[in-house]
């Protein structure tokens, strides 16, 4: 963030871009600086823990076959002691705004649909520009409005939940489909032969429509039983 008051420029911010690069580091945690025309006035530690479900959260997105990168702003031995401790392999420290955006942007050019989860400030750019994004409701304010889905609670939880409704939604979607298809590919046949009456196309249409309904409210059902953390 840069402000100037009364004449004076003040950024606060990352080490480097305060000018506080040779600067020694306060902490093992994550840390910020104040400065003042470019020279450091003041540096704040803080410790950052991971949520409690952070870990358990990671491994079962992995155990769902999704990869899992972590892209920060913080230096390189937070990262790293994050990274080791959540069981993330990828991840990248330093990352500005600019820096995440592009890195989803080297992602959607392979081919991946990126969910983003985020809750920074410098996480807003990101969170828009991913192909889905989740944020806490304790959250920046800019963030939980450039967020597609807000979840609520101290867990990670909610963004499985999230997960498996999507991919239950889309199974049964495509059921839909194949129903539907295969409904007009058996009935259109006959109707066009002359073989089916007015009432029985009635009756026929209306239990394919039924039919359709019901096996949309099994995602609904499945859900009664995994209510969301």
């Amino acid at each position: 963030m840069t402000a100037t008051i009364e004449g004076t420029s003040w950024r606060l911010g990352r080490r480097d871009w305060c000018g506080a690069a040779d600067q020694p580091v306060l902490s093992n945690g994550p840390e910020i600086w104040l400065s003042r025309e470019g020279e450091p006035v003041a540096g704040f530690a803080f410790a950052d823990a991971p949520r409690e479900d952070a870990a358990a959260t990671v491994a079962q997105l992995v155990a769902m076959g999704y990869a899992v990168e972590l892209l920060s702003g913080d230096r390189d031995e937070v990262v790293e002691t994050v990274g080791v401790a959540l069981g993330i392999e990828s991840r990248r420290a330093g990352c500005s705004p600019v820096e995440k955006v592009a890195r989803l942007r080297e992602l959607e050019a392979e081919g991946c649909h990126v969910l983003m989860v985020g809750d920074g400030l410098n996480d807003a750019p990101a969170l828009a520009a991913a192909h889905v994004s989740i944020s806490p409701s304790t959250a920046a304010d800019i963030s939980q409005v450039q967020a597609d889905l807000v979840f609520q609670g101290d867990g990670l939880a909610p963004v499985l939940f999230a997960l498996r409704t999507g991919r239950r939604a889309t199974t049964l979607t495509r059921q839909n489909v194949g129903l539907a298809v295969l409904y007009n590919a058996c009935a259109v046949p006959f109707a066009m032969a002359g073989f089916v009456t007015p009432l029985v196309a009635a009756v026929a249409m209306s239990s394919s429509s039924l039919l359709v309904t019901l096996n949309a409210l099994r995602l609904q059902r499945r859900q009664s039983g995994e209510s969301m953390p």
